[in-house]
C-alpha cells in the first residue's frame, strides 16, 4: 500500500537536501552544464520548481501543463536567473506541493498528467520525490545514484520496470539487483529472456537513462536498449 503522507515527508527531505548542497554555490555554478544535455543547472532548477506547480495543478484536478511549449518556454524563462532566486522558487514552490498535499482529499481517485497519463493520486508525491532526487543527481555536485535511500531506488526500479512491461521494442527482461534487494521482470510478453544483473544504483541509472548499463552483467543476449522515458 502506498503512503502518500510518509512520501510527502521524504519529499521534504530530499528538497531540504538538494537546497543544502546548492546553497554553497555561486551564479556562475549555476549557469554551468548540468548532467543533462543541453540543460545548465539552472535549467534544472527551474524545471525542479515548475514541476512542483504543475504537479499542484494535478492534485486540484487542472492540467498539468497548459502544452508542452508553455512548459518549455518556462524553463527557459526561469533558467538564467541568480542562485537566490532560484533557490527560493525551489524552497517555495516545494511548499506549494507539501500544503497541496495536505489537503483533504480521495487519495484513491484518478488523476491526468502530461500526455494523458494516468495514475492514482496516492503516487503523486513518490513521482515528486522522483524528479527531486534524480535530478540532484542530475545536478552533478555530488550526490550520485549511490547515495539515494535504499527504498527509494527499489521503488523507482519498481516503476520504471513496470513502465517498459510489455513493450515490444524490449525484449522479455529479467532484472537482478545483486544486493538482493529484489528482482524484475519487463518487456515484451514473449521472445528469448535476457537476464541483467549488477547493484541496484546501477539498474536504476540504466533503466532511467542515467548510465550506459556497462557496469551490468547480461546472459540470454546482450543488454537491451530501452526506450527514451
Amino acid at each position: 500500500m502506498i503512503d502518500h503522507e510518509s512520501d510527502l515527508a521524504s519529499v521534504r527531505a530530499a528538497t531540504d537536501r538538494l537546497l543544502d548542497d546548492a546553497a554553497s554555490w555561486d551564479n556562475a555554478a549555476t549557469a554551468e552544464p548540468s548532467r543533462l544535455p543541453g540543460w545548465t543547472r539552472g535549467h534544472v532548477l527551474a524545471h525542479i520548481a515548475r514541476n512542483a506547480d504543475a504537479l499542484v495543478n494535478v492534485l486540484q484536478g487542472r492540467p498539468m501543463y497548459a502544452d508542452a511549449a508553455t512548459r518549455d518556454a518556462d524553463i527557459e524563462r526561469d533558467a538564467d536567473r541568480p542562485l537566490a532566486v532560484q533557490l527560493a522558487d525551489v524552497r517555495e514552490s516545494g511548499e506549494g506541493f507539501q500544503t497541496a498535499g495536505a489537503e483533504p482529499a480521495d487519495w484513491s481517485r484518478t488523476v491526468e498528467l502530461r500526455n494523458g497519463v494516468t495514475d492514482s493520486a496516492s503516487r503523486i508525491p513518490f513521482r515528486r520525490w522522483v524528479e527531486v532526487a534524480l535530478h540532484h543527481v542530475d545536478l552533478g555536485v555530488g550526490y550520485e545514484l549511490e547515495d539515494l535511500p535504499e527504498e527509494f531506488v527499489r521503488r523507482e526500479i519498481d516503476f520504471l520496470a513496470e513502465r517498459f512491461t510489455g513493450n515490444a521494442t524490449v525484449p522479455p527482461t529479467r532484472i537482478v539487483a545483486t544486493e538482493g534487494t529484489g528482482s524484475w521482470t519487463t518487456g515484451a510478453p514473449e521472445g528469448s529472456e535476457v537476464t541483467v544483473t549488477g547493484p541496484a544504483p546501477e539498474l536504476l541509472g540504466w533503466l532511467a537513462g542515467r548510465r550506459d548499463g556497462s557496469a551490468l552483467k547480461t546472459e540470454g543476449g546482450p543488454l537491451p536498449a530501452l526506450p527514451p522515458l
